[in-house]
């Protein structure tokens, strides 16, 4: 009998499956289009690895309860397929969903097949093909009794730093797939960060590519240490073969994206959640992608007078590595912060400390802040902000000067750097014990009669303007 069975051979599943067979597990793999079960036993033959071309066979071939790993298309697919899984199931058996599913229909899933007797199990996966194969971040959440049943193979094929998995239970529902949302929202920010690291040095200390490489490759071997860094640094010395140009100049300016980014801004909004830095980069991939009207506006619209006078480069680049640090906290400040309210809100119990364990390995953030991150709330379960650990607090207190020189040398010479400035905003705004929101509070109950509260008595009332 197989020990797991995998619905799905792209090239995610195909990597997961062989990263379960190369853990010693026996796996069953199904695919709904027979050419890609072809394609992966000719490729990939493996002693403890069986295809099955019916559904009904490749189901029997499970040991109870049976455990099926699904990597299909997010959305109406994941549904067609466990509509036609059920019927072959007996009571306990479990599903789980690998995909970037949306939380919602995660937490849909879970209570429809909780009310047949299954169970389903929502497992957030982050590190691409390369991750699958070798060992990904991995966010499970549903059932506890049922994760007990997966977690063996699910904490055996994950990433392992420092002899932990980068695997753990978070919660019920689709917690799983909610923190896999936000930490792709993370993600964004933080290569949209990169980027305007990138854009300043180059555009105005005039710095070539390849010394912006060597200084990336520098910073990674300090505080922004990152997967993200490494590979950007990496990305900076390629050539492209045909032009002989840098790879990076021949590449068009348009970001595309999943929409995971968007989702992630989109609930910070239903929850009333600050999340400011990770919507400024999904609006500069939005706006990447109106890629003609910019071409005509450059020509158009007037920009400032002078650009940077002569500088000093020394001084200038550790401004921008300050600055990007302090805009990497806040970004995770931000995302650990989102994390909090959804676990208060969505009754989940969310442990941050894991949260930061698992992303240490596998995942695309993967970086050494992390720990740090970890080790912060491990401190203090009731740390309401990372901004108020000490660690943190400490090296915002010196860096923000920094932060504040390269955001107004941007706006001087007309440097777009809205993840930069968004997370000295955060950072005001949050240190800002009176904010101007009494004045708006009177404008809406002035021409709307809202109500608002008054520093000296309790309860809402009305003043007749």
């Amino acid at each position: 009998m197989n020990a797991i069975g995998m619905f799905g051979l792209g090239v995610m599943g195909a990597n997961l499956a062989l990263n379960m067979a190369n853990q010693g597990e026996k796996v069953a793999v199904y695919n709904y289009t027979s050419d890609l079960t072809d394609a992966f036993q000719e490729k990939h033959p493996h002693e403890n690895i069986t295809a099955y071309y019916e559904l009904a066979d490749f189901i029997q071939s499970l040991e109870k309860p049976r455990k099926i790993f699904l990597m299909v298309t997010a959305g109406t697919v994941v549904d067609s397929v466990i509509e036609s899984l059920v019927p072959l199931l007996d009571q306990g058996d479990i599903i789980m969903d690998g995909g970037n599913s949306n939380f919602q229909d995660s937490n849909r899933r879970y209570h429809d097949l909780k009310e047949k007797g299954f169970h389903f199990i929502g497992v957030g996966v982050s590190g691409g093909e390369e991750g699958a194969l070798n060992g990904p971040a991995l966010m499970p959440s549903g059932d506890k009794a049922a994760y007990q049943h997966v977690a063996p193979i699910l904490e055996k094929i994950a990433a392992q730093v420092d002899g932990k998995p980068c695997c753990s239970y978070l919660g019920k529902e689709g917690a799983g797939h909610y923190v896999k949302m936000v930490h792709n929202g993370i993600e964004y920010a933080d290569m949209q960060l990169i980027t305007e690291a990138y854009q300043f040095l180059r555009e105005r200390l005039g710095l070539d590519v390849h010394e912006i490489a060597a200084i990336f490759t520098e910073w990674n071997k300090g505080e922004l240490e990152s997967y993200l860094m490494e590979i950007t640094a990496d990305i900076l010395t390629r050539v492209d073969e045909e032009t002989n140009q840098p790879m990076v100049d021949v590449i068009l300016d348009k970001s595309e994206q999943k929409g995971t980014g968007k989702w992630t801004s989109q609930n910070a909004l239903d929850m009333g959640v600050p999340l400011t830095i990770v919507t400024e980069s999904v609006f500069m991939r939005f706006l990447s992608n109106v890629k003609e009207e910019r071409m005509t506006a450059e020509k158009e619209l007037a920009g400032p007078d002078s650009l940077l006078e002569q500088a000093d480069k020394d001084e200038w680049i550790e401004l921008v590595r300050q600055a990007l640090f302090m805009g990497k906290i806040s970004t995770y400040a931000q995302g650990f912060y989102q994390y909090k309210q959804a676990s208060e809100q969505y009754g989940w119990d969310l442990q941050l400390d894991d949260i930061a364990l698992i992303f240490r390995g596998g995942c695309i953030i993967r970086a050494g802040i992390l720990n740090e991150i970890s080790s912060a709330f491990q401190a203090d379960k009731t740390l309401s902000n990372l901004f108020l650990s000490p660690y943190f607090k400490t090296i915002l207190n010196t860096y923000q000067n920094a932060m504040r020189k390269v955001v107004i040398k941007g706006m001087e010479t007309g440097l777009a750097l809205p993840c930069f400035n968004a997370s000295l905003v955060y950072y005001d705004g949050y240190r800002s014990g009176k904010s101007g929101a009494n004045l708006i509070q009177a404008q809406r109950d002035y021409f709307g009669a809202h109500t608002l509260e008054r520093i000296d008595k309790e309860g809402h009332v009305h003043i007749e303007w």
